[in-house]
């Protein structure tokens, strides 16, 4: 029997050595005979003294619960959740070419309207991963994805340019919530050796709510009876659109709370034995119904730290003191991804994240409009820019349906790329489809530059689209498997944020750029894919690997 006692700060502890048991001053030492043991740095314990009753690790938990009926639905589930982001997100790019005209909209105003999302995911990213490491991932979801559908909705109604932008960046606060947590929930349920296939299979929604948002601006912006006056409001065939997009969330929402239950992760983590233990059995009883199995009974390895004395140390002191306490919590997940061991793969994500949002979201978000201008001056998208004033004064009725075929095309096109993260993804790793995938996107983005006809341009798109997708999905596998539990929300909340500012960057950059020196944001899109798919060689290789 090993012990080590603690002394000092209880914060600033480090556990030594893995198979120790770290034991507070004056705590009375186990029974002779007890077997105890710290599995991780999470202050998982595991207590076999005296009892007959088999004890589970997370890992061995999962496995025991088997693989099947229930992963499918929550696969289903988390993936219609994931595309309600992917189609709340787009939903503005479909409308610019019709939509610029009833707000009165110049190059700037849309730059400033693509943004909006963005500013609103970068304040909720990290707030809501935050709470859904401290709260439950279950139930971020569930408020997230709802603020996202009730004010995506309210801004089809927002008859001035400021009230719409406002009540996208409502919506973007509650899309910043639920695309970090949905990865972390999702992943705390999988078997080890199928995490990273099943994660690419979540990550393949979003191009399901690509296309869906493309296939219905394609089927209801360019149609004439879709429009009709609600009191003062000209309703057009865009604002309908709007409403449409919103469903999603709601009923993404409406599923999470009806349907799944907690992480089972999560619970072991906050101690909550019974609650996890539930869990998986819920877990094995859809798994292996109609196989005459039965689950034996067992224990589980949860957190020694319980939530009791968390919310015990919270009463404690003075307002300002608890105040303080409350934002170096908040902070202190931060502090430790760039501290120790996770600071070299913390500054590389971050890097990656900005360069990866800048370019995706700087370009994607501009698609239809780029096409738009294409429709009118014919060659690559940079080609006309000497006629900026015509273009924001012209009508945009008729809506020009190509557009919006042209779009769908491209939102398509994911389906290679993520065919492919799907089948390669656990056979050569996350960290070279990350790489590989960003060097391609980044000659690709060059390319469109370079050319000359319309039919080049939307090759080169697709491509762009096939490429990138897979730099997602490896980003998503990768993020989840970087990090512990306890880090894992916040962390992937605090890179998505970063993500969004780059994204709000690259929007504003495009909205100023893009009427006087067209190349001048393309050209930094490819720059800064090269400059990430470099970076991504310093991560490590997480293929297959234990959640800790």
């Amino acid at each position: 029997m090993f012990r080590h006692v603690h002394t000092g700060d209880a914060e600033a502890r480090e556990p030594l050595l893995t198979g120790v048991t770290y034991l507070e001053p004056n705590e009375k030492d186990p029974d002779e005979g007890e077997i105890t043991f710290v599995r991780s740095t999470s202050n998982i314990t595991c207590d076999a003294g005296g009892s007959a009753e088999r004890r589970l690790t997370y890992e061995e938990a999962v496995e025991e619960a088997g693989f099947g009926a229930f992963h499918w639905l929550l696969l289903v589930v988390c993936g219609w959740a994931n595309a309600s982001d992917a189609v709340e997100i787009l939903c503005v790019s479909f409308l610019l070419p019709t939509a610029r005209c009833d707000l009165l909209l110049s190059s700037s105003d849309m730059g400033l309207l693509t943004a909006s999302i963005f500013l609103g995911m970068m304040v909720g990213g990290y707030t809501w991963g935050y709470l859904a490491d401290q709260r439950g991932r279950r139930r971020v979801l569930v408020v997230s994805l709802t603020v996202n559908g009730v004010f995506g909705g309210l801004a089809s109604v927002a008859p001035w340019f400021w009230l719409f932008l406002l009540l996208r960046f409502i919506s973007g606060i509650g899309v910043g919530g639920s695309i970090p947590v949905i990865f972390s929930y999702f992943s705390e349920f999988m078997p080890r050796l199928r995490r990273g296939t099943m994660i690419s299979a979540l990550a393949t929604f979003w191009m399901a709510g690509n296309i869906l948002a493309a296939g219905l601006a394609w089927l209801v912006i360019p149609r004439t009876w879709a429009h009709f006056s609600l009191g003062t409001l000209d309703f057009q065939s865009w604002r309908l659109f709007v409403v449409l997009c919103s469903v999603p969330s709601l009923t993404s929402a409406l599923l999470f709370r009806l349907l799944m239950p907690e992480s089972p992760k999560f619970l072991m983590e906050a101690g909550r034995e019974k609650e996890a233990i539930h869990v998986f059995q819920v877990m094995f009883k859809l798994n292996m119904r109609g196989k005459g199995k039965v689950l034996p009974e067992f224990g589980l390895c949860t957190s020694s730290k319980q939530r009791g004395e968390q919310e015990e140390s919270r009463t404690r002191g003075s307002r300002t003191e608890r105040l303080a306490c409350t934002v170096k919590k908040v902070l202190m997940p931060i502090k430790q991804m760039f501290n120790g061991p996770l600071k070299t793969r913390s500054i590389a994500l971050l890097i990656v994240f900005y360069c990866i949002s800048f370019g995706y979201y700087g370009l994607w978000m501009w698609f239809p409009e780029l096409f738009e201008r294409m429709e009118n001056g014919g060659g690559s998208p940079c080609s006309n820019v000497s006629l900026p004033s015509s273009l924001n004064n012209q009508s945009c009725y008729p809506v020009k349906t190509a557009v919006y075929m042209e779009g769908f095309i491209i939102a398509a096109s994911n389906l290679p790329g993520n065919i492919f993260t799907i089948v390669m993804i656990d056979r050569l790793g996350g960290k070279a489809l990350l790489s590989c995938s960003l060097l391609l996107s980044s000659l690709s983005i060059f390319l469109i530059y370079v050319v000359q006809t319309k039919i080049q341009s939307l090759v080169l798109s697709c491509i762009f689209s096939g490429v990138s997708v897979i730099t997602w999905n490896a980003l998503d596998v990768l993020g989840t498997e970087l990090y512990p539990t306890q880090l894992r929300s916040s962390a992937l909340g605090f890179f998505t944020g970063v993500g969004r500012v780059a994204a709000i960057m690259g929007n504003v950059a495009f909205g100023r750029l893009m009427d006087t020196n067209c190349a001048v944001p393309v050209l930094l899109v490819s720059f800064l894919l090269l400059t990430g798919g470099l970076v991504a060689l310093v991560l490590p290789q997480t293929r297959q690997t234990e959640l800790t």
